[in-house]
């Protein structure tokens, strides 16, 4: 049986879906202040999403300039519907809207390190980061 995913960017999810998801998938969020989650939202510049009826089970939330740089920063599959390649697709439909001359970047979550070379990325050593208090 195939399921049938479809992916939007021109529909963004509730705070509580979000939270749903970064909390089923595994992503270290604030899922408990849907506020804060809520603001990740406004404030993101492309959320592209996955639903599969009206289920929301994917989301690649970016910060970008749409020109340059993007930075990827959560990339989120409910746990059933991961390894159908829902993450993956999420990634090319971001790639597609940025277009070739915008790098897309993102910081990995240490359980997902192996992921995403398979999914095209590159590795790289040349990051810092001033981590957030809370």
């Amino acid at each position: 049986m195939t399921i049938q995913i479809s992916y939007k960017d021109n529909i963004l999810p509730t705070a509580t879906e979000m939270a749903y998801v970064f909390k089923d998938s595994g992503l270290k969020r604030p899922v408990d202040d849907l506020p804060r989650i809520q603001k990740m939202i406004d404030h993101a510049d492309l959320i592209v999403t996955a639903w599969h009826n009206e289920a929301l089970v994917g989301v690649a939330r970016c910060v970008t300039d749409f020109s340059y740089c993007c930075y990827l920063s959560d990339l989120a599959v409910l746990s059933k519907y991961q390894k159908l390649g829902i993450g993956k697709r999420l990634v090319e439909l971001v790639q597609s809207t940025i277009g070739e001359q915008v790098a897309l970047i993102l910081l990995s979550a240490p359980d997902a390190m192996d992921y995403y070379p398979h999914i095209g990325f590159n590795e790289i050593k040349n990051g810092f980061i001033i981590p957030r208090k809370n």
